[in-house]
């Protein structure tokens, strides 16, 4: 079959996918009816995949029917008979279209249940979510004409590399609903920005077991995985991808996201990460080289008490972190959930590095075992739903020294109206930092342990970094001089407005 790719920029399927949102917009959250628009662009994207493969064995074999099916039956994913996006769009104007979507979505899952069990069980486009009948069918007639668009056709043959385009449209998608759903957009996205600086600073090597304990739509996880690179520095698809999530609907999303990257052998768990971890070997923790989270920042009753104290993992062997702060919980378990010669990168709010009480305990027996490799404020306002500056903590089980990186990097960064974001210029100067452990001036220091000791383990950033800017030395005689003139004009002004105001008689 000949392809004539059409080259369609990025920007423009990303403001076609987007557009197609008006569907829903005002009916209810955004929160909600992401799921609703990306497991659609998932379905086109199955069934264009789909009618370029059917094509494609078409014209090599001609009318044999079944050694097509037998052909097409060993691909990657299996699409069953009348289960394409173009058999529901020929049936947009039905009066039952909700529900013949969710009996299509239904049979394309018991078809590739190794794949995608689960992936559509906590939606439903025959919901009253969607509006009454009429207004429900209105709107998935408009969704599926917004789909219908040359603009999406997601051919291979017509698009070209379509796994990379719509990979990078789903993150741009999952970005701008994390934007719009205010506090609950953090809930499933970290800042693809924040995503690959923590991914060049953990730089996997090839072979890597890559986990993410707190994976939400699994963005961070996809970034790490793309820094695995060859000997020769091209990149490589030899890794293993693991996660846990415990949010249902964002656990889908973060499957639907592994498939679009053709990441869809990651092994993505739906569970509590603390109270009931599903990533388990002969009965033990799985352990990993590379394990990154952006955990939710101090979760309130992150686990009962009973349920940690009695863990049969043993994670909390340096303690208990409190039951209204959640943030040592992760830590704790992603530290034991990493190889002798692993590493650790974790997302955290500025609270974890001096709190007191129970953390300050679990912090202090962390620095004695030697594994903090360094500690990176970033700037405020980076992430969706919260303005509090985070910073980013490296451990590494394999430290050859009793040396700590800290970074001040809270003052280099693009100011943004709703969010700041870090630019190219900022990811780069962090990452050479960390790699060769400079010592800047007002940015960057190495400590010794020992010093860190000395402040009772406290790792606040401005302790070991100063950034203090004198101000300048204020010239009086300057300020007194301008006092004079600016005197001297206000009577100048004060008698013309005295004139102006003799001429109209007042």
């Amino acid at each position: 079959m000949s392809k004539v790719v059409v080259k369609v920029e990025q920007s423009e399927i990303n403001k076609a996918l987007w557009g197609a949102c008006d569907t829903f917009r005002g009916a209810f959250d955004s929160s909600e009816y992401k799921n609703y628009i990306l497991v659609f662009m998932f379905l086109k994207y199955m069934s264009d995949i789909w009618k370029d493969h059917y094509a494609e064995l078409k014209e090599q074999y001609g009318d044999d029917e079944t050694l097509i099916q037998r052909k097409l039956n060993r691909e990657r994913f299996v699409l069953p008979e009348n289960c394409t996006f173009d058999y529901l769009y020929e049936r947009r104007n039905a009066a039952n279209i909700g529900e013949e979507i969710d009996k299509v979505l239904a049979k394309i899952e018991d078809k590739n249940i190794a794949k995608l069990e689960g992936v559509f069980r906590n939606i439903s486009f025959n919901s009253d979510k969607l509006g009454q009948t009429a207004d429900r069918n209105r709107r998935l007639k408009n969704l599926l004409e917004d789909f219908a668009k040359p603009v999406l056709d997601f051919r291979p043959s017509v698009m070209g590399n379509t796994e990379d385009i719509l990979g990078n449209a789903y993150m741009y998608l999952i970005g701008e609903f994390a934007s719009g759903a205010g506090k609950k957009g953090g809930e499933f996205y970290t800042p693809a920005e924040v995503s690959d600086l923590l991914a060049r600073l953990v730089s996997p090597k090839e072979g890597a077991r890559i986990c993410d304990p707190a994976c939400g739509s699994a963005s961070l996880l996809i970034k790490v995985a793309e820094q695995v690179k060859t000997a020769e520095g091209t990149p490589s698809r030899n890794f293993s991808l693991f996660g846990q999530e415990s949010n249902g609907d964002t656990w889908a999303l973060s499957k639907l996201n592994m498939f679009l990257h053709n990441m869809d052998n990651a092994r993505i768990e739906w569970c509590d990460t603390i109270n009931n971890p599903q990533l388990i070997e002969h009965d033990h923790l799985m352990k990993f080289d590379v394990v990154v989270a952006n955990p939710p920042f101090s979760l309130d009753k992150w686990g009962e008490f009973e349920t940690a104290t009695s863990d049969r993992f043993g994670r909390f062997h340096r303690g208990l972190p409190p039951k209204s702060k959640g943030d040592y919980a992760f830590i704790s378990h992603m530290i034991e959930t990493t190889l002798p010669d692993g590493r650790v990168g974790v997302i955290v709010p500025h609270g974890v590095l001096f709190r007191g009480a129970a953390e300050g305990k679990i912090r202090t027996q962390l620095l004695e075992e030697n594994y903090l490799e360094a500690v990176i404020g970033l700037p405020s306002n980076l992430f969706f739903g919260t303005g509090i500056p985070t910073a980013i903590m490296i451990f590494n089980k394999a430290k050859q020294d009793d040396k700590v990186l800290f970074v001040d990097a809270s003052k280099e960064y693009q100011e943004g109206k709703k969010q700041h974001k870090l630019r190219e210029q900022d990811i780069e100067k962090i990452v050479q930092t960390y790699r060769n452990f400079d010592i800047i001036e007002k940015y960057s220091n190495v400590v010794d342990l020992a010093v860190i000791k000395e402040h009772d383990y406290n790792l606040n950033i401005p302790r070991y970094v100063d950034t203090f800017e004198e101000e300048e030395a204020i010239d009086l005689e300057a300020v007194k001089a301008n006092i004079a003139t600016y005197e001297e004009e206000l009577i100048a002004v004060r008698a013309e407005m005295k004139k102006y105001l003799e001429e109209l008689g007042l």
